[in-house]
């Protein structure tokens, strides 16, 4: 195997340029030349790549991001889109390549695998943490981090003016980050797109929370199925009577920043893993972590599963409702 490609695709998150410094190193410490495509797959179809040296690759362990570039292709989700890639990657004389981005990505990384003969490694790189068959995804732990650290400055304006908060977080069709932070940031409630929301129960919740406290945050999932956080606002301000509510959308904050220890060290040990496994000649395969360990499954599984509810969400809300 002489050359390697990689990409990062879809949404960036904090860790992925400790991946591909990963894998960088590793390709160079083994005699591999690392190539970089740019902007994801659309680097891939117009032919836009760098051939990835040491020098490139210094100090960007710390930086969110990615220095690679990343978007999202409508050409590529075309027959004619993927064969214009392959072609370029196989003029170039690629004998391997590792895909780090989120469930969108990882079905492009399976049609690609699916209609050509160079082998595909898949690395979950994703805020959300909705891929199937990995306990974390790169970008997920620094992202809860952030935004309990937005949540507990807007819990001193809360108290302070004794009002109830509802704050909104990434997750699109995923309840991960919500209900994590809840829990990390002693939240209220929940919103999560895996349970339906009544949002009279809620109003009733917080009127009877508030008897023992003078403020209240709820955290909300982008994709809950009430509604944006405007929307849900708007419905529950006609049932608190005498409480004073306010809304904060976090947005793109979460997405960027210096990533946490755990997602640079993750990121790390899934890019050096993904360049022995092309080596040992493992293709279509995604890399996930189970506690400690690596392991691999079929991305098509990932890619199916990826519809499935997330229904180990439902589990944890018992925590939050025992200790808040």
């Amino acid at each position: 195997m002489k050359k390697i490609a990689l990409i990062t695709s879809g949404g960036d998150a904090p860790g992925m340029n400790a991946c591909v410094r990963a894998v960088v190193k590793t390709c160079l410490g083994k005699g591999i030349v690392p190539i970089g495509y740019c902007d994801g797959y659309s680097g891939m179809i117009e032919n836009r790549f760098i051939s990835l040296v040491s020098d490139d690759v210094v100090n960007i362990i710390q930086r969110g991001g990615t220095i690679l570039g990343t978007a999202r292709n409508d050409e590529f989700r075309t027959e004619d889109g993927r064969a214009k890639a392959i072609k370029n990657l196989k003029v170039e004389g690629i004998n391997g390549l590792v895909c780090i981005g989120g469930d969108g990505s990882f079905r492009g990384a399976r049609a690609l695998s699916s209609e050509m003969d160079i082998p595909v490694i898949a690395i979950p790189g994703t805020i959300d943490n909705d891929i199937f068959g990995t306990d974390r995804t790169i970008g997920f732990d620094t992202a809860m981090n952030t935004v309990v650290d937005a949540v507990d400055k807007i819990k001193d304006t809360a108290g302070s003016h004794h009002r109830i908060f509802l704050v909104e977080v990434m997750g699109r069709d995923a309840g991960f980050i919500a209900l994590e932070t809840a829990i990390a940031s002693g939240a209220a409630s929940v919103l999560i797109p895996e349970e339906r929301s009544n949002i009279k129960l809620l109003a009733e919740d917080l009127k009877s929370q508030n008897k023992r406290r003078s403020n209240s945050i709820v955290i909300v999932a982008e994709g809950d199925d009430a509604g944006g956080v405007k929307e849900i606002y708007e419905k529950l301000l006609p049932l608190m009577d005498g409480y004073t509510l306010r809304y904060s959308i976090l947005g793109h904050v979460q997405r960027g920043g210096r990533p946490s220890a755990f997602d640079r060290i993750l990121a790390t040990r899934m890019g050096v893993f993904s360049v022995e496994l092309l080596l040992e000649g493992k293709s279509d395969v995604m890399i996930g972590s189970n506690g400690d360990a690596l392991h691999t499954l079929p991305i098509e599984d990932a890619v199916n599963a990826a519809a499935m509810p997330r229904l180990e969400n439902l589990q944890v809300i018992k925590a939050l409702k025992t200790v808040r």
